[in-house]
């Protein structure tokens, strides 16, 4: 499935609402760093405006920031998504500009980077579905679980792990568990196992809270 029908399906929008940027503001990154990856340009030109994935919990970098935002054009990576205080920031290396699909590093200080994701790729998977836990419009009273291993069996039992995770945004590592992208499970590592799930649809919710009945502790 391509990002774009993944999308639509996480955020309940239509091909109408999808919408990239204008092609002179990413011209303006592209010259500014001289080149920009494959993926992230294909992102920016055909989705990454569309305004559900703007009603989330984080703040999606632009390339209009890089025109209003100094500190974009001196941090040593692209910026791609910054924590909604400012504590985390996920960029691209801009010595790994020229790749088609680079790997994604994260920051907690803007100084020591660690590795996120494999690819931009990968990133944008996991980044979309964990910001979209936030914004489903159906989702349990008390957000946040506290999971045990063996509940985390069940929902490794029903539930298909999908094929890309964040590591070290926010010090967690985040897993993502679903059987269609109109419903989503986040599993964040931070030394304990905590759980964050909604869905798009109040059908698909309740598909869902069959399975996690029962399971966690707010």
């Amino acid at each position: 499935m391509g990002l774009p029908e993944m999308i639509k399906q996480l955020y309940a929008v239509t091909d109408e609402e999808l919408c990239g940027y204008h092609e002179a503001d990413i011209d303006f990154v592209k010259n500014l760093c001289g080149t920009l990856p494959e993926t992230l340009e294909t992102f920016w030109h055909t989705t990454a405006n569309t305004q559900a994935l703007h009603q989330v919990q984080d703040y999606w970098i632009s390339p209009q920031d890089y025109r209003d935002k100094d500190w974009l054009e001196k941090c040593g990576y692209l910026a791609v998504l910054v924590e909604n205080q400012g504590v985390c920031t996920a960029g691209i290396r801009k010595e790994d500009l020229g790749q088609a699909d680079p790997p994604v590093y994260v920051s907690m200080d803007d100084k020591n980077w660690t590795l996120c994701a494999g690819s931009v790729s990968e990133f944008l998977q996991a980044a979309l579905s964990y910001e979209a836990v936030f914004a489903f419009e159906y989702h349990p009273d008390d957000f946040v679980y506290w999971l045990t291993e063996e509940e985390l069996k069940v929902i490794q039992s029903y539930l298909e792990k999908r094929p890309y995770q964040l590591h070290g945004w926010l010090d967690m590592d985040l897993r993502f568990y679903s059987n269609s992208y109109d419903h989503m499970v986040a599993v964040m590592d931070c030394g304990d196992l905590e759980m964050i799930y909604g869905a798009a649809s109040e059908k698909a919710y309740q598909k869902l809270i069959r399975i996690l009945d029962g399971i966690g502790e707010a």
